[in-house]
């Protein structure tokens, strides 16, 4: 069947649809700058402890690991744009409940509601493998997967100077604003959804696996307060990984999976998913740092006492350098192949992370810190779709997407708690700050992540073969591909 993008040249709608994706993607780093640099403000708005307050920023994790697989597999059928629009609805109701002065509980309630947005990006994602001809699609797929990357750097700090500026509440006004904004363009533009016959969703796999997630966040959220060998820790993390197993099992016996884990037994999928786990850790691992570093006051005998929008402004060379990897990234992978491109995009990674830990003396240093880490993490991240794509059938895409990028939360939230636990086994007893070496402790732990993945990824799977799909899927028939998915895996060749 001929594409439809493909027909003619594009009209008005067709063009407006990737700046209107990509602000999908936006929305989504808006969300999550919502979060992380508020909880100081939350926490003496509200008159509670930050370890409450952090809870504003937990839950949004929590529940867009939960949702976003769900979203992906709802996603796949004839009711993406429904899925969509209803999600875009979910996190202007939940950004107008936390911008209401309505107490802890209320505000932590549109922050959960805000979490549905995190599931936005694969659906994007699949709508421009599925709208857009090959020329344009590919592009768009890399841009789109460095979105939430790009959007740290510019949400960071235009959140902090709002509510440090206006007030705590203004900050989720605005957020407000930007998701009324992305909601009317998404209306006006996103097309039809593709006629697929309607994936039955599979409840007890949406509920084993939302269960196992959240109960691994918790764990990790939770963890430098109750104590790492602390019983109620282990249980929890115990727990989860018999979900988690139980969750796997029931997925390979299923007909209807929520993810195909068969899919994940390629190599090439392995290897995106391997990447996305270790670039967020990675990732947040190194912006947790820095951004508590240039928060420290310089009497410490490091720091720079830098204010919330100051600090913003530090990630702001990490956004504009991811951005500028997404649009030099694809057209080289497609060159020199992803096995040469991905282990040096951990190597610039490593890079950024080891100057970290050998040069932060300077404001400046951590500029060039940040952007060298931008371009990295960007330089990875743009090429994961185009391997996913390549390796997935056309109706799996959503669903194979969701699951890479709930990888990428659970990474996120991983590094996040493992900078906060170096730090804190380097804070002396009785001292609220810690040493100047736990920040190389933890600059040193992210260059051993980056050294072993760039021998990880340096062993990409060979060229796969016409149907090779369909026949690792018990049942499944060879189809031929289409040229859109043709196009798409020379992202990956």
């Amino acid at each position: 069947m001929e594409n439809p993008a493909t027909a003619g040249p594009p009209s008005g709608r067709q063009r407006a649809l990737v700046p209107v994706l990509i602000s999908l993607g936006m929305l989504v780093a808006v969300v999550s700058s919502l979060g992380a640099p508020l909880v100081p403000t939350i926490a003496a708005e509200e008159h509670v402890s930050l370890n409450d307050a952090q809870w504003s920023l937990t839950v949004t994790l929590l529940v867009g690991a939960v949702v976003t697989p769900v979203m992906g597999r709802l996603g796949d059928g004839p009711r993406r744009r429904a899925v969509i629009l209803a999600a875009l609805v979910a996190v202007l109701t939940g950004c107008v409940l936390a911008a209401l002065p309505l107490g802890l509980g209320c505000l932590i309630a549109g922050r959960a509601m805000q979490g549905l947005g995190l599931g936005l990006v694969p659906l994007a994602i699949a709508t421009a493998r599925d709208a857009l001809p090959p020329e344009r699609s590919r592009p768009a797929v890399a841009m789109l997967s460095i979105t939430t990357v790009a959007g740290v750097g510019l949400g960071y700090p235009v959140t902090g100077l709002i509510a440090q500026s206006f007030g705590l509440y203004a900050g989720y006004w605005f957020g407000a604003a930007v998701s009324a904004a992305a909601l009317v363009a998404a209306a006006m533009v996103l097309p039809a959804s593709p006629r697929r016959a309607a994936p039955r969703l599979d409840l007890p796999g949406a509920v084993l696996l939302g269960a196992a997630l959240a109960g691994m966040l918790l764990a990790l959220s939770e963890a430098e307060l109750w104590g790492w060998s602390s019983g109620r820790l282990l249980a929890l993390a115990g727990l989860s990984a018999l979900l988690l197993g139980a969750w796997a099992v029931h997925e390979l016996r299923t007909a209807r999976p929520l993810v195909d884990l068969r899919l994940i037994r390629d190599r090439t999928v392995q290897t995106a998913s391997v990447t996305a786990l270790v670039a967020g850790l990675g990732m947040y691992l190194l912006v947790s740092s820095v951004t508590r570093f240039v928060q420290t006051p310089s009497d410490a005998g490091y720091g720079f006492g830098a204010s919330v929008a100051v600090t913003g402004l530090v990630l702001l060379p990490f956004s504009l350098a991811s951005m500028a990897a997404g649009r030099i990234v694809p057209p080289l992978a497609r060159r020199a192949g992803t096995a040469v491109v991905l282990p040096v995009g951990c190597a610039v990674s490593l890079a950024a992370v080891l100057t970290f830990a050998l040069a932060r003396g300077q404001l400046w240093e951590l500029f060039a810190v940040m952007a060298v880490a931008g371009f990295g993490i960007g330089w990875m991240f743009a090429l994961l779709p185009g391997l996913i794509v390549g390796a997935v059938p056309a109706h799996e895409t959503g669903s194979a997407m969701s699951f890479n990028q709930v990888l990428r939360y659970v990474g996120y939230s991983t590094g996040s708690v493992l900078s906060a636990t170096v730090l804190q086994a380097h804070t002396v007893t009785g001292h609220v700050l810690p040493t100047g070496d736990g920040y190389r402790t933890a600059a040193l732990l992210a260059c051993a992540v980056w050294s072993a993945m760039i021998v990880v990824t340096a062993v990409l799977p060979p060229r796969r073969r016409r149907g090779a799909v369909a026949a690792r899927v018990p049942g499944a028939a060879v189809v031929p591909r289409t040229p859109d998915e043709d196009a798409a895996r020379e992202v990956v060749r």
